[in-house]
């Protein structure tokens, strides 16, 4: 080995070593720097339960519903998701109170029925009382997407996208991405199907999963900020079919995992939902961007 080829592997490690630290150093600053009550989930690659390959023909892309004659992309393919900070249990009902105290708009007896339907709170005593049945540290529910929204934008984060929400609920308790573990998709099927609890647990009754966050999966339904964009092509009428073949035995036609049934029941719930309405089993919880990491 030449002394000149010696230099540039030994450069080239320094170079690597140098790199792999600086990320290791900005995760760590990450996860130290995250607000309360949320943990950093790292970026990845998310591959939608429903897609239609850049390849696919016509013929293909028209089983799940749409004609690539009238839209060339149809539906998304998979993107990469960013490193973001995201809530380790969902919005409780103590914490929407102090919310509904200063903003009076969202309170049950003024909100418009445009932003809420009239189930909107209903388990609640008052406007601005829980009552001896609902406890603070139960999740909050019959919430809408726009009072989700709200509340999110009033303490300074959003509601996490379709793709954030389904990475998070990917990972079990020791793996980040565990939907190839046959065990871990019979165990969240048995979940989701599961009677609803009524009245909900408290948060922060079960074991974190790899991220530190708790309650994906069982506790109850959540919103998304783009919960309406799962199965939207852009045309009403294969919009409609779309959404039709989640519910029969075709619906598993151009999905990218058939066997992932609690995907399925998902997906579903959210192509029945509108941003007005409100169900005793929905809640929601909050996401947040990374800050710039200052330069060291």
């Amino acid at each position: 080995m030449s002394l000149g080829s010696r230099y540039s592997r030994v450069a080239l490690l320094a170079l690597t070593l140098f790199a792999f630290g600086r990320l290791v150093s900005v995760s760590v600053f990450a996860q130290s720097s995250a607000p309360q009550g949320m943990v950093l989930i790292e970026g990845g690659y998310y591959q939608p339960l429903y897609s239609v390959p850049q390849k696919s023909t016509a013929d293909t892309a028209r089983v799940i519903g749409f004609d690539l004659t009238k839209n060339t992309s149809p539906l998304v393919t998979g993107k990469t998701v960013d490193a973001f900070y995201f809530d380790v249990d969902p919005v409780t009902n103590g914490q929407f109170l102090r919310f509904v105290f200063e903003n009076k708009r969202w309170q049950r007896s003024v909100v418009s029925r445009l932003f809420a339907d009239e189930a909107y709170l209903r388990h609640w005593e008052a406007d601005t009382e829980l009552g001896v049945l609902v406890l603070p540290d139960q999740p909050v529910s019959n919430i809408s997407w726009f009072a989700a929204k709200a509340y999110a934008d009033w303490i300074g984060h959003r509601l996490p996208t379709l793709a954030e929400w389904e990475m998070v609920a990917a990972a079990s308790e020791t793996s980040q991405n565990a939907q190839e573990d046959p065990a871990f998709k019979k165990e969240i099927l048995r979940l989701t199907n599961q009677p609803a609890h009524k009245p909900l647990p408290r948060i922060g009754q079960s074991t974190p999963n790899f991220w530190g966050v708790r309650d994906m999966h069982g506790l109850l339904w959540e919103w998304v900020s783009d919960f309406n964009s799962a199965l939207v092509t852009g045309e009403s009428r294969a919009d409609a079919s779309l959404e039709r073949k989640l519910y029969c035995g075709s619906g598993v036609v151009g999905a990218s995992d058939f066997t992932d049934y609690a995907a399925f029941m998902r997906f579903a719930f959210r192509a029945s939902l509108r941003g007005q309405y409100t169900v005793p089993t929905l809640g929601f919880r909050t996401a947040k961007n990374l800050e710039e990491v200052p330069a060291s």
